[in-house]
């Protein structure tokens, strides 16, 4: 069997009840079924071993994390996810890794009802792109643009669990973290229930403070006032480096596929019981200003010592 028998054998799957899928893998190009009255959304990432993955962590949690930060995405678009392309860069065919990889990935896929369209494979450095359609309805597209004074400001989960994960051996080795790190959980099905509810919304890749200055800077140069004690720490996170280091990465850490969004204080009770209903946590963590850009009440940190964002290299202590 040559590496495209195996690949084919390995990433060849039927597309069940996608019904968006008119040809699937096979044909030198997908054809997909547009849904009438609605607007396609289309997103992207790239992740490279060690950049933002561990090449040494398991196979499955690569497949589970490449899909899952695009999903993420569209989540935050307020977007429906129906279809997936994957490209690998691989060192070497290796049977074991890709069914490992496989397995994370359409897992996850099969929890989203996303079906893989195509894809493509070459040699080289490992690293894997994957692009995400999905589909949404022309009122309840979520944008960064959009926040509106007097908004609360809210949260679909814990925070800094990702990059306390990466602080150390004694992180990567704790269950909650290791999960938050390697098996973000996107939160799709409440993006697309917030997209007649919020304002505006942005998923926490690069740390929430770099995140929400999105919001700010793509809705006019507005303000927010974050109560740090309203910010969901994870409490492994701060039983390792104690509440202040903990409240920094969850500050600017990155990572974490959470979704930052807004909406009127009118729609408060309604968001309260959006989340119940989908049985996620929610938490309002703070309020949009008319100036004065992202400030965090209720902790003497240095906002300017805090990582502008996520930076793209992973430590290579972490083992």
């Amino acid at each position: 069997m040559d590496e495209f028998e195996l690949i084919d054998q390995i990433f060849q799957r039927p597309e069940g009840s996608a019904s968006q899928v008119a040809i699937g893998i096979g044909d030198d190009g997908a054809v997909i079924n547009v849904t009438a009255g609605k607007q396609a959304v289309v997103v992207m990432d790239t992740l490279v071993a060690d950049v933002h993955f561990l090449e040494s962590q398991p196979a499955d949690s690569i497949g589970h994390r490449a899909l899952a930060v695009n999903l993420s995405d569209i989540a935050a678009m307020g977007a429906v996810p129906r279809w997936a392309t994957l490209s690998l860069t691989l060192s070497e065919v290796n049977e074991d890794w890709l069914n490992g990889f496989a397995h994370g990935f359409f897992e996850l896929a099969g929890r989203h009802e996303v079906a893989l369209i195509g894809g493509d494979t070459t040699a080289g450095p490992l690293a894997v792109c994957v692009t995400v359609g999905g589909e949404v309805e022309a009122e309840g597209v979520l944008r960064r643009a959009g926040a509106q004074p007097g908004d609360f400001v809210y949260l679909s989960g814990r925070i800094g669990g990702a990059a306390a994960a990466l602080s150390s051996n004694e992180g990567y080795a704790d269950p909650v973290l290791h999960r938050a790190l390697c098996w973000p959980q996107p939160r799709t099905e409440l993006g697309s229930a917030l997209g007649r509810v919020a304002n505006s919304a942005v998923d926490i890749s690069d740390g929430l403070l770099a995140d929400l200055n999105h919001i700010l800077n793509a809705s006019g140069g507005l303000g927010a006032e974050i109560e740090a004690d309203s910010l969901p720490l994870f409490e492994s996170a701060v039983a390792l480096l104690g509440p202040q280091a903990a409240l920094e990465l969850a500050l600017g850490g990155g990572d974490d596929y959470e979704l930052c969004f807004t909406a009127p204080q009118s729609r408060h009770q309604e968001i309260l019981e959006t989340g119940h209903r989908l049985g996620q946590d929610l938490f309002r963590i703070g309020q949009i200003t008319e100036h004065g850009g992202c400030r965090v009440r209720g902790t003497a940190i240095d906002l300017d010592a805090i990582s502008p964002g996520y930076q793209h290299t992973w430590p290579s202590s972490i083992s």
